[in-house]
């Protein structure tokens, strides 16, 4: 496990961009934290930081958003469970297409479809400390 520690909003392309250098290569990485944490938010710096130059947006109402790199060779699937009521709508919308596509998905509330994550993936837990800061804890997973 590794921990990211975002001190200050102007600190987030900062901490992205670490990110991706120490794991960059996991394609499915599942985000869990409270309502408000900065999930949306650490998407958005990932997807910068990645070259996206699309809108980066929380998919709520839409489940999931796609979202291409300025060179349109990467794309991220940027997924929002939170709406959903059971797994099969999960399943409804072509969720295992995208998962295993091989292009990146970055899903928001995975705890909603927990008997549907893949074996191999990424977890991370944004937690909000009591300083205002936020702190990532990363895991990778391997079952």
């Amino acid at each position: 496990m590794k921990n990211f520690k975002i001190e200050s909003p102007d600190k987030i392309d900062d901490v992205a961009g670490e990110f991706l250098e120490n794991y960059g290569e996991y394609r499915i990485v599942a985000f869990y934290g409270e309502m408000g944490v900065g999930k949306t938010t650490f998407i958005k710096a990932l997807c910068k930081a990645m070259g996206v130059e699309d809108e980066v947006n929380s998919p709520s109402f839409a489940i999931v958003n796609e979202y291409h790199t300025g060179d349109n060779d990467t794309i991220i699937y940027h997924f929002d469970f939170y709406r959903l009521k059971n797994v099969e709508e999960a399943l409804d919308i072509g969720y295992e297409e995208y998962i295993f596509s091989g292009n990146y998905c970055f899903m928001e509330w995975p705890e909603k479809i927990e008997p549907i994550l893949p074996d191999e993936r990424l977890d991370v837990l944004i937690k909000k400390d009591d300083d205002g800061t936020r702190t990532l804890t990363v895991k990778v997973v391997t079952i």
